[in-house]
């Protein structure tokens, strides 16, 4: 039997889009939940998600759902790792928090919002655990908490089973998102031996899909592959260039304070040649100077020389 793997768009959302009870185990799973708050029934809610860069849309994949209660699910699988992914998770949660009454309605009626993002790169590299989990609380008395928005990030990569098992159903699932994939032609045993586990393998069996959806599913990674080298390779440019200025003005300034200021300027310099890689691909399918530059930021006569 062949497989196709559960952390691309096509497989997640098949899996966790259109089975209730799958999403729902998987955040029972994953989710902070206290003894009696586990999820019960679950009613799925439209993606609403606008990439806050074009070039890497295609990296993230979104389940939006919510129970009986009210709470407010959603799930993201993340691909490629961004620094200002942290912030556009809060921006999203927050405003599925306030979107849930309309001026004037009382307060009381707000749910939480809990955010799962699956995150497949290390970018919590000095930290040793790969479950981070964000809330806000008393600074002093961390058992006050102001309950509302609730941000889950887990880093795939960082997972490993055989440090813990206490928690089966949350390995369970890890394992299913890290360990299978084109290559898995056997599934061990113990993943299949999980009800529902094993109904979320068979969804990615590869007799299941069309040829047109298996091609869409190869185009997905061909695009997150394109995506990352682009991403990273702003990055090395920019920062290169920057070291380079730095150690400059570190013969005159001291080496210090040039590779300091030499770091930052590269970091601006890596977005600021990241917006233009951004131009340049948008330019190449034909979209028009206007869309671009909302895109970007760029000025249209930055644009037109690109």
């Amino acid at each position: 039997m062949r497989y196709l793997d559960p952390k691309a768009d096509l497989t997640f959302k098949r899996v966790f889009g259109e089975h209730p009870d799958l999403v729902m185990s998987l955040l029972n799973a994953l989710l902070p939940l206290a003894p009696g708050q586990e999820i019960t029934d679950i009613e799925y809610l439209p993606a609403e998600i606008v990439p806050d860069n074009p070039l890497r849309k295609n990296s993230i994949v979104d389940v939006r759902c919510k129970d009986k209660a009210g709470r407010q699910f959603i799930v993201e699988m993340q691909m490629i790792w961004s620094p200002e992914f942290k912030q556009r998770v809060l921006f999203n949660a927050s405003k599925a928090y306030v979107r849930q009454i309309n001026t004037g309605e009382q307060y009381e009626l707000l749910q939480p919002v809990y955010s799962l993002n699956l995150v497949n790169e290390v970018f919590e590299p000095e930290l040793q655990g790969f479950y981070h989990y964000y809330r806000l609380v008393h600074e002093e008395n961390t058992d006050r908490v102001i309950d509302g928005l609730h941000l889950i990030f887990v880093e795939l990569p960082k997972f490993s089973p055989h440090t813990y098992s206490e928690k089966k159903m949350q390995v369970l699932w890890l394992r299913y998102l890290t360990e299978i994939n084109e290559k898995t032609r056997e599934v061990p045993e113990d993943l299949m031996a999980n009800p529902e586990v094993k109904k979320a393998v068979t969804q990615l069996e590869e007799s299941a899909f069309t040829d047109a959806q298996l091609l869409g599913y190869e185009k997905f990674w061909d695009i997150i592959s394109v995506e990352k080298t682009l991403y990273n390779s702003a990055e090395r440019r920019g920062l290169q260039k920057g070291l380079q200025k730095g150690l400059q003005e570190g013969l005159q300034k001291g080496l210090q304070e040039g590779l300091q200021k030499g770091l930052q300027e590269g970091r601006e310099e890596g977005r600021e040649e990241e917006k233009r890689e951004i131009a340049r691909n948008l330019k190449a399918i034909g979209l028009d100077v206007v869309a671009i530059q909302k895109a970007t930021g760029l000025s249209p006569d930055e644009i037109k020389e690109l």
